[in-house]
């Protein structure tokens, strides 16, 4: 009577054996994006960094999203990519935010391509190597000359695979120039030192803001603020009343609207200054860090010898020391620092506002020379924690160190990624028998390279121990020139290293030399100023009015 069961089991297990194994051959169905670029859009072989970008909305464009917080994103090297031929992103290629291509969840998206053009370079040190030569102040994803797809919309589940295809159809077509007005003008040099360091034309610009009467008084010669990175003094600068919001952003940084601070500056009786934001893009980032150095090249020798020397003939400025002022914020408040220790007699007063991290001891929370793990610390012997990159100003992380460094790896190899982490290294490091930065850590593993830490600190890229080691001779040259400005909830943790270096003066010159830093208390965040830009432009007038030389006739600008 029970004869037939064997028969049915042995059916069953047939046929679950047979949906095992098509499940498992489904499972390991390759999914890949093929991507090509036809004639029409590039008639040569091309080399660089291809990007696909997956995301859940079709606005604003997958390429023009990318960021820690964008769409996912998948990365290839190519090299000499002949149009109308293959390039195959997949699972092995690296992925962010997942881990691969494998890992991206069911669903429907938008997605897109585009290709970060690189551009062989034959160094002065013998080195040839593929980097985006570019002059502009954007992601790299959006510098001209790239190749970028149409958004295609589709189904991705890479449980049972998937092929897509994209075409890079597009060129990325050149920035407009920025219109001069009766107040901003623009320059753009060649620099000779830096164009002989990356055999190729490279220029240095500048944006300047003049002085209310400029025209009107042809023989005034004024002092000059150059605004480090952000530009700051010039972006806050409009005719346009304030938006509500600009309102807000404005008052939670304590610094002026763009519209109040013309108002300011066109008032009478306000110091007669000139305010330049530079520009010096790197084939590393957007900015070169204002520094000499064996990847980026002679900036901080092009600077002072090729550019602010320019700017002084063109604008009528004082060219003496006591009469040029930096500042900056964040990259820039690094290199405001950076120019002020490496030329000492260059410059007469640096303000400092949040600067990237100024001493190893605190890149950010990690010390370079004795924490092994640039991504891990041990709380303890049994756990082990993330460290943070970024935090809210009551504490809260919101993205870590490893997140940061696997989102560079898939953006770029050799230190290419136009990212944070590796403009550093390739700023700060030396350079590999490749021609390439040699890297400070594995953006893997986190494990960090302590003979590139040690290399870092005994070539004069922490601030706060170049200081140190050469104030016998800066001490003197320093006081009563730098202003340190930070707020104690910097949101990456920058006010460490500026604790650091208020901790180094009061060891090496005691606690009466003359040195200022302020701390915004409590809960002030990266953005965070002492006082606003007009009033800090009264700071310098008054340094200026107070050191200018004997006879020296100072009080024409001040009209």
């Amino acid at each position: 009577m029970n004869a037939w069961i064997p028969r049915i089991a042995g059916l069953a297990a047939f046929a679950m054996a047979s949906l095992a194994s098509s499940v498992a051959a489904a499972q390991t169905a390759p999914s890949e994006f093929e991507v090509s670029v036809p004639p029409t859009a590039f008639d040569k072989p091309i080399t660089g960094r291809l990007i696909v970008a997956v995301s859940t909305k079709a606005e604003p464009e997958p390429r023009l999203a990318i960021n820690i917080n964008g769409p996912a994103i998948f990365g290839a090297d190519v090299e000499q990519l002949h149009p109308g031929k293959v390039a195959v992103v997949d699972a092995d290629a690296p992925a962010f935010p997942m881990e691969s291509l494998a890992a991206l969840p069911p669903g429907d998206y938008y997605v897109q391509a585009v290709l970060i053009r690189y551009d062989q370079v034959h160094r002065s040190d013998g080195h040839v190597i593929w980097v985006p030569i570019h002059h502009a102040r954007v992601p790299f994803q959006n510098l001209e000359g790239n190749l970028y797809s149409d958004e295609k919309s589709v189904h991705l589940d890479p449980a049972h695979g998937f092929d897509v295809s994209l075409s890079l159809n597009h060129v990325v077509p050149p920035a407009p120039e920025p219109a001069d007005t009766e107040w901003i003008k623009h320059v753009r040099i060649k620099s000779a030192l830096l164009s002989k360091f990356w055999g190729v034309p490279t220029y240095l610009g500048a944006a300047v803001l003049l002085p209310k009467g400029f025209n009107e008084h042809p023989d005034a010669r004024y002092p000059a603020v150059y605004a480090e990175s952000h530009g700051d003094p010039l972006y806050q600068f409009s005719f346009a009343p304030p938006t509500p919001e600009e309102i807000a952003d404005a008052k939670d940084s304590n610094v002026q609207t763009g519209y109040d601070f013309q108002k300011t500056w066109t008032s009478a009786g306000f110091p007669r200054f000139v305010a330049i934001a530079t520009f010096e893009s790197s084939p590393y980032f957007l900015e070169a860090y204002s520094v000499d150095s064996v990847n980026n090249g002679p900036y901080g020798e092009a600077i002072t010898k090729e550019l602010i020397p320019y700017l002084e003939k063109k604008f009528r400025l004082i060219a003496k020391p006591y009469a040029r002022f930096v500042q900056g914020a964040s990259t820039g408040g690094w290199e405001t620092l950076a120019l002020q220790l490496k030329y000492p007699d260059f410059f007469g007063g640096a303000w400092v506002y949040n600067p990237d991290p100024i001493s190893f001891t605190h890149w950010q929370t990690s010390n370079i020379y004795k924490d092994d793990n640039m991504f891990f610390v041990k709380s303890g012997p049994w756990l082990t924690e993330e460290r943070p990159m970024r935090r809210t100003t009551e504490g809260q992380p919101t993205f870590t160190q490893r997140q940061l460094a696997q989102l560079e790896a898939v953006m770029g190899t050799h230190g290419r990624s136009g990212y944070q982490l590796d403009i550093w290294q390739a700023t700060y490091g030396p350079v590999g028998e490749d021609g390439y930065p040699v890297l400070l850590f594995d953006k893997k593993t986190g494990i960090i390279d302590h003979k590139v830490a040690d290399y870092m600190r005994d070539h004069g890229y922490d601030l706060t121990e170049y200081a140190r080691q050469n104030w016998s001779t800066l001490g003197p040259k320093l006081a009563g020139k730098l202003n340190f400005i930070s707020g104690e909830m910097d949101n990456f943790y920058l006010n460490l290293g500026v604790y650091d270096f208020e901790a180094m003066v009061k060891d090496v010159a005691g606690a009466n030399y003359p040195i200022r830093f302020v701390y915004g208390r409590p809960k002030k965040g990266h953005n965070w100023h002492h006082v606003d830009f007009s009033q800090m432009i009264r700071e310098m007038a008054a340094s200026a009015l107070a050191n200018a030389p004997a006879g020296d006739d100072t009080v024409q600008w001040n009209y």
